[in-house]
This record gives structure tokens, sequence and C-alpha cells, in this order.
């Protein structure tokens, strides 16, 4: 009876234990997280809580999502848990500035409509066509909202930075105001080749949701007053009151981000035109460059066999282009801010950078070609259109060059005096505060060589296969004052590969290759011998075969049969490997560690059933003294 009352006893406590432990963790300990994954996509990036420390008035999330309707859908549901979960992250963090809402939109329900007034998307994915919501409306205490109409569970690589930009949209920061300089047709408009009407580049669309964004033609000859970041694409005939001004705007302490070329492939009134002898399609911005310390090479173009880009052939084939490249991480510097967290940036044609004899500014090189680069003229690289010319002519000093670059410090005026008809009559001869960043490429900012469109429920959906608008924004972020959004932005931005089975793959696949050319070589000679038995004819055109001639054919198909077999078996040799690794990961998951996992429980039972009996002899002994 005893035992039955003390059992009881520990069970009550047990549970009162229990319940004060939630208490602890859900009122003392709610702001403590430990993220043990590798990526750490549990827990809010440093840019992220920089952003929510920002927030002056209190902001509203409204999460919409389809429970009910979504009841046998469990990828989208375990994705909407994982929207659910950063979210009120968000919200703790946020020291009472968030506060998160959680609605359920049934059909014909006051959630529905709240859903539909914000904008939201009913993608029609459920049972019977059902509509089926899972975005975020956002508002401030001015009314002002922000929407992400739909989580695109593609995009999951990209939430936290897509929550809390519309979080700094709302917070209202001083908006940064960038002046655009450029003649190429980056708003979209009607394209002279194909007749079409293309939509603006993705650049300058992320761009003007994040800052006020002003764009100019060359033949504007004054930077305006309250540029915050000059961008110039494609530099090239500016007037010397253009060039005078853009010279004082960056000596007076002005931040400057210019994307020149070599030559440009997407001016396409240029690429009508045909090849310019001398390089008349590339960018100009002299004499600005020396005064900087810096020289720009617009009559080469930039060759890296080892970065080249594989691009499909007219024929339907794939071969490698030395002029299209795709630059990873050991070609970005880790060190600065715009690209530390880049993965790849893909451009064309590049135009390389280099630092004239005793300048006075701060040379800092961002992105760099492999050691396996070579410099084409820019007359023949144009009219050169077959890629495999391109390898044939090319040559390597296993030399890297500078494809953009910051630089900061000192630097002299390119003006001794201003040039007639410049409103600014005094010139600012140096500086110790010079900020620029110069790109060698303007292809790197076109669509297809970063960005892919598709239609999703009726929106266009843009999916960046490269970090290219990364670069230009985190450029303008960096330039303009705010890191805070740089460092979410491309946090796991790519899937993490399978390193074990892509190192199966090569290995197989370099053996099937060597063991392949052994095996159709066999195969070949042995059907060429039993052509040469086949053809043996007499008159009237009866083949005669001696019992001999017979008995070496049947070998020689055998051995064809043999050798087919052979080559299949290499093939699917890469198959089991795969599966055999498979298998033990399975093994390891499912039985090896819920099994160490209960041997540790039994262990850490029996040290304290151990530990009481220790004390009950103990207590014995006492009283025994």
């Amino acid at each position: 009876m005893q035992h039955k009352l003390t059992s009881s006893v520990n069970l009550f406590l047990l549970v009162v234990v229990f319940i004060a432990l939630v208490f602890v963790n859900n009122q003392l300990l709610s702001s403590f997280r430990l993220d043990l994954t590798e990526s750490q996509v549990y827990s809010l990036s440093q840019g992220s809580k920089e952003v929510l420390k920002d927030i002056d008035e209190p902001i509203n999330l409204y999460f919409f999502f389809s429970d009910k309707a979504s009841k046998n859908m469990t990828s989208l549901r375990n994705y909407a848990n994982r929207v659910e979960s950063l979210l009120s992250e968000y919200e703790t963090f946020a020291n009472g500035k968030l506060k998160l809402h959680v609605l359920d939109p049934q059909a014909f329900s006051e959630q529905e409509d709240q859903a539909d007034q914000f904008g939201l998307t009913a993608a029609n994915i459920g049972a019977a066509g059902e509509a089926i919501y899972m975005g975020l409306a956002a508002t401030n205490a001015l009314d002002e909202q922000k929407t992400i109409a739909f989580f695109d569970p593609q995009k999951e690589s990209f939430l936290e930075y897509e929550i809390s930009k519309l979080i700094y949209q709302l917070s209202e920061p001083e908006p940064v105001n960038i002046t655009l300089i450029t003649d190429l047709a980056i708003k979209g408009g009607q394209n002279p080749m194909t007749g079409q009407v293309d939509p603006p580049w993705t650049f300058l669309t992320q761009l003007e949701q994040l800052y006020n964004v002003e764009q100019l033609g060359s033949d504007t000859i004054e930077v305006p007053k309250n540029t915050d970041v000059l961008l110039l694409i494609h530099p090239k005939g500016y007037s010397d009151e253009l060039l005078f001004s853009i010279d004082q705007y960056a000596l007076s302490g002005g931040k400057v981000l210019a994307f020149l070329d070599a030559h440009n492939e997407s001016d396409q009134m240029a690429m009508m035109a045909g090849p310019i002898p001398g390089g008349g399609n590339s960018s100009n911005l002299e004499p600005l460059l020396s005064a900087w310390g810096v020289k720009f090479d617009n009559e080469n173009v930039l060759l890296d066999a080892m970065a080249g880009l594989d691009i499909r052939t007219q024929n339907g084939g794939v071969t490698r282009h030395f002029g299209f490249v795709g630059l990873t991480t050991e070609q970005l510097d880790r060190d600065d801010v715009v690209t530390s967290n880049l993965e790849v940036i893909n451009g064309a044609s590049f135009g390389v950078f280099s630092q004239v004899e005793g300048a006075e500014s701060n040379w800092l090189p961002l992105i760099q070609s492999t050691q396996n680069a070579d410099l084409m003229d820019v007359t023949t690289y144009a009219m050169t259109q077959d890629p495999e010319e391109l390898a044939k002519a090319y040559q390597t000093e296993n030399e890297a060059y500078v494809l953009a670059l910051r630089i900061s410090g000192q630097a002299q005026s390119a003006f001794d005096i201003a040039p007639e008809g410049a409103e600014q009559p005094e010139i600012i001869s140096s500086t110790n505060n010079l900020n620029v960043v110069l790109v060698g490429d303007t292809d790197m900012l076109a669509d297809r060589f970063w960005v892919q469109q598709s239609n999703f429920f009726g929106q266009t959906i843009f999916t960046p296969f490269a970090n290219n608008g990364d670069f230009i924004t985190n450029a303008a972020e960096n330039l303009g004052g705010s890191d805070a959004l740089i460092s979410i932005r491309s946090r796991g931005t790519f899937s993490r590969s399978f390193n074990k089975v892509d190192e199966l793959t090569v290995i197989a696949e370099q053996k099937f290759r060597e063991q392949e050319q052994i095996l159709q070589l066999q195969l070949e000679e042995t059907e060429q011998q039993l052509l040469q038995l086949q053809n043996q004819q007499v008159e009237g055109g009866a083949l005669v075969i001696s019992p001999e001639q017979q008995l070496a054919i049947d070998e020689f198909m055998q051995k064809k049969i043999t050798i087919r077999k052979s080559l299949r078996d290499v093939r699917h040799q890469l198959d089991k490997d795969i599966e055999s690794l498979g298998n033990w990961l399975k093994l390891i998951n499912i039985a090896l560690a819920p099994l160490c996992l209960v041997l540790l429980l039994v262990l850490i039972r029996g040290i304290f059933r151990t530990k009481p009996r220790k004390m009950a002899v103990l207590s014995k002994e006492a009283a025994v003294l």
C-alpha cells in the first residue's frame, strides 16, 4: 500500500515539475535559442536583428494559411510551419514592436475577404480546386501595407530575406536616392530585333522596390543634388560637363557604382549595327579613372578557360564559351561585405582593370578571373561567332585579372578648371574620402545571365540561378549606408549538394569513359572481323561458311555480347554505389541513431537508480555509527 502511495506521489511530483519547467521555459527562456543546423536556418541572422532594432512604430504581421483546406497536403503544411516558426522568431526578437496574427481564410469567411483585400494569391491547388492561401500582409502605424502574395516553396532559401525586406520597407528608414545614368533599354520596351515588348530588367525592379531610383540619359550635364548613390551603366560619350559633375560629386564624398564594359552584348541597337572597329561598343570613363588611379582596358575582352560557361550550340550540342564566364567563391573577395556571401557571378566579355603607377587611392579587388585567363582583341572577339574558334585562339600566361574593384581614400580631380557651361564654378581639387566601386561588365545585369522567369498562378516569379542581382543590391546598400539586408539575402541561397554522391558520379564517369574506349575498340575490331567473314561469298550470292568460320563467328558474336554487357555493368555500378550509400544512411538514421539514444537513456536511468541505493547504504552506516 505504501509502495503504491509512493508511486502516486512520485507521478504527481513529476507532473508538477513538468508543468513548472514548461512555464519557466515559456516565460523566462523564450528568448534563448539553440540552433544546431549547419547554416543556422532556424535562427535570425544579425542583419534581420538590425532591421528589427530600427523599427520605430509597431508593425502588424498577418500570416494567412488555409490550414483546413490543406489537410492532405503534407509538404505544403510543413513549409507553412516553417514560415510560421520563422515569423514567431521575428515577433520574439522585436520586443513588442511586431505583432503576429495567424489566420485561416476558410471559404466565405471574413478572413478570406481580408486576404482578398490585401491582394494575396489564392492558389487553386486544394481538393476540388479549393483555393489555398499562404501569404503575408503587414501594416504599420501609418496604414501603409506590404505583402508577400504567396510563399513559393521553391524560394525557401530566400524566405528570411523576403520577410526582412518587407519589415524594412515598413519601418520607414530614410530613403536612399539612387541616380541612374544609362542609355541602355533597362526599362524594357519594344525589342528592335524581335518586335516584342521586353519587361524591365529584374535588377532595376529590385532596386526600385528598395530605393528611390531616378533614371537619366547620357545627355544630362549634372548629377542631381539629392543623390546618395550614383549608378553609371555603360558610360560612353559623356560631355565634359557631366564628367566634371561626376568628378566633383565623387570628390565631395559622393558614392559611385559604375558598370563598364569592353564589349556590351545587351545593347540591341549596337548589336544590330554589327561589330565596330576600335571598340565602338565599349565603355569609356576617361579621364576620371586615371584621376582615381585606375586603368580600364576597353580594347580587350577576357577569355577564361576554367570559368567558361557551357552554352547550347545551333546544332543542339553543348560547348564551353570562354567569353561567357561563371565566377565562384574562389574568385570573389570573402572579406568585403558586398561579395562575402555570394556564390556565383555570371557575365560576358569582361573588361579588366589595372592600377595606375603611383596611384594614391586604395585598391581592393572584389572579383578576379581564374589563373587560366587570356585577353582577346574586342574586334576579333565580336566577329568570332563560334565558341570553338575562341578556344583555339585562347592562350594563357597563368595570370588572374581584376574584373571588379573598390577604390577609396585619396584621389585628385581630373579637371584643372571647370568646363564652360558647368554650374559649379569652384573646383574641389582632391579628397581623402573617395568611395567608388567599378565593375568591368554590363551584360551581367541582363536577366539571361542570372535570373529565370516563370509563371506561378498568373504571377511572374523570378528565380535567380546566380548572385548578379544580389551583387548590385549589396553594393547599392553598402554605398548607401545600410548593411542590414546584405547578410540575410545570401544565407543558404543555394541547396546543399550531396558531395559524396557527386564524387561517386565523377569517379564512375571517369571509369566508364576509360573502359568505354577500350571496350569500344574491341567492339569495332570484332564487328570488322565479323564483316570480313560474312563477305566471303561465292558465285550466285550464296554464302559459304566452313565449320571453322562458323565457330569463329559464334565466338565473335559471344564476344560482342560480352563487351556490350561490360559497358552496361560499368554504368549500373554507379547506381549500386549510390544505392549502397543511401542504404547505409537509412540504417544510421532509422536504426542506429534511435538505438544509441535508447542506450544513452538506459545508462542515465541506471546512474540515477544507483545513486539512491548508495545514499541509502550510507544512511544505514551512519545510523549504525
